[in-house]
């Protein structure tokens, strides 16, 4: 019996993943195929925290409407998907950070919780900068914002991603 290698198994994952179901009552051969983006991960990484942990954070692409960063602003956002770097390195946020949103790329919102960088050099957080570094870069990301107290704070981001 022939075994599967991981590097096929990862490609036939990623495009099984892609396909969406047949719908049954609109007719026997239309298929909706929605296209899922690879994850990125050519972005650049950090080498110092630039950012301190109780500073804000905002970002926005030209043509965003103040109306979702408003949104964000104010955490008046529901069921949004998260991820926790809270005690992960540079390196493991880097890895985990384009898996994340590769996963929820199709999601209106999501909320990355990093951390203040309490025991970082000098007040400055690493890992919140290499976050704000990354979510910059990021194609699909179009615009982020420190969190309101109540969703984390300034050691939590909400991202607004491309539909």
């Amino acid at each position: 019996m022939n075994q599967v290698n991981k590097e096929d198994s990862q490609l036939f994952r990623e495009h099984i993943d892609t396909i969406a179901p047949i719908d049954k009552d609109a007719g026997a051969h239309q298929s909706t195929h929605t296209e899922k983006k690879p994850p990125f991960f050519s972005f650049s990484h950090v080498i110092d925290g630039t950012i301190g942990g109780e500073e804000v954070v905002s970002y926005a692409k030209s043509g965003i409407s103040e109306k979702q960063i408003l949104a964000m602003k104010r955490g008046q956002i529901d069921n949004v998907s998260e991820i926790d770097l809270h005690g992960y390195t540079v390196e493991q946020a880097c890895e985990a950070l384009p898996n994340f949103i590769y996963q929820h790329q199709f999601e209106r919102f999501v909320r990355i919780i990093h951390g203040k960088g309490y025991r970082s050099k000098n007040g400055m957080s690493i890992l919140k900068t290499q976050v704000v570094n990354f979510l910059k870069q990021h194609p699909q990301v179009l615009a982020f914002h420190s969190c309101p107290q109540n969703n984390g704070g300034t050691g939590a981001t909400f991202a607004l991603l491309k539909q």
